[in-house]
């Protein structure tokens, strides 16, 4: 993304981008081959999907995110990988205040 912001955690880069047109944030998801083999890969985007989907109440309006995954993503447990995300997204809603 261009324009944004962006937080980079161990196993996440997470970019926030605001002004889509429409009022309800979007999300994009970014699984590289260098996370695992599809099986991996599946998974990955299965979780990144999941953490949008149980913060969705944390973003306000029209916004865009775009979640990348780094190698390693697929062997972090659950609890790691929501704290992650937790931590980039606190990081990018200070940076916007």
């Amino acid at each position: 993304m261009k324009l944004g912001r962006k937080a980079t955690t161990e196993h996440l880069v997470v970019y926030m981008s605001s002004g889509n047109e429409s009022d309800k944030p979007r999300f994009g998801f970014v699984v590289g081959k260098t996370v695992g083999n599809a099986v991996e890969r599946n998974l990955v985007k299965r979780r990144a999907r999941s953490l949008a989907q149980a913060n969705l109440a944390s973003f306000d309006g029209a916004q865009n995110i775009v979640i990348r995954t780094l190698p390693g993503t697929a062997q972090t447990s659950w609890q790691e990988l929501s704290e992650e995300f937790s931590s980039a997204l606190s990081r990018l809603k200070a940076a916007k205040a």
